[in-house]
């Protein structure tokens, strides 16, 4: 049986209800987003709440972590009580479209959105829906947190390298501009399977897309990835 929890340096995460466990997407955009002056983040889709809790060890920011699955709320609620930030995190069970902010807006909203919506489905009915994106399009995540934003407001993501063009489609609809992105490969020797990117109203003069390679071989971790996730691995 795979161990229900993941232990990390200052929390614990148990996943043993959430169709998506703890994985490496998570982790990297937990670690990657700048959250310097944030004052209120969302995170859209928390599952096990672990990038909420990412973003409560390495800020003092207010995080509304939200999901529609209810096993994934009981068990963010879980992870994030028996935490030492849970007093920063309030976990929602609530659609995206459903959401009431009560009128505030976010200086961050970051999202593991589920967007494999070519690749084949599992057979696993909660498994797919966490990772397809029927309940969830890109474009009413985009267009849904665009009025939420302050005014210096970004949007993070990590995203299926083949969301690229879609998102520059998205993005362009919605009067965004890519302003921070790291292309993620997993070996030095494959291509690139993942982006991190931060979306913002305000064009960045100085963007410049980064690269990150997470391995050199199996189990063997580049400095690169060592030291961005240093701060919450226990074998880091």
């Amino acid at each position: 049986m795979a161990n229900p929890f993941f232990a990390f340096k200052q929390f614990t995460v148990f996943h043993d209800q959430c169709a998506m466990k703890v994985g490496t997407d998570g982790v990297l955009l937990g670690a990657w987003v700048r959250v310097g002056g944030t004052q209120r983040i969302l995170d859209v889709g928390t599952g096990t709440g672990l990038i909420a809790l990412m973003l409560a060890q390495r800020s003092t920011a207010q995080i509304e972590a939200i999901d529609i699955d209810e096993s994934a709320y009981r068990q963010a609620c879980r992870n994030v009580f028996d935490s030492p930030f849970a007093g920063q995190i309030r976990v929602c069970h609530s659609a995206f479209a459903d959401y009431d902010s009560a009128g505030g807006t976010f200086d961050l909203i970051v999202s593991n959105p589920p967007y494999f919506s070519q690749s084949l489905k599992s057979p696993d009915e909660k498994r797919s829906k966490a990772r397809h994106d029927e309940l969830l399009p890109l474009e009413e995540l985009i267009a849904g947190s665009v009025p939420l934003l302050s005014e210096k407001g970004r949007i993070a993501l990590i995203l299926p390298v083949e969301q690229d063009q879609k998102l520059t489609e998205v993005s362009a609809a919605n009067q965004l501009h890519r302003i921070r992105q790291t292309n993620i490969s997993p070996t030095p020797h494959t291509p690139v399977k993942r982006i991190l990117v931060e979306l913002s109203p305000t064009p960045n003069p100085d963007y410049a897309p980064e690269c990150l390679t997470i391995e050199i071989e199996r189990h063997r971790y580049t400095e690169a990835y060592e030291t961005l996730t240093r701060d919450f691995y226990l074998k880091m």
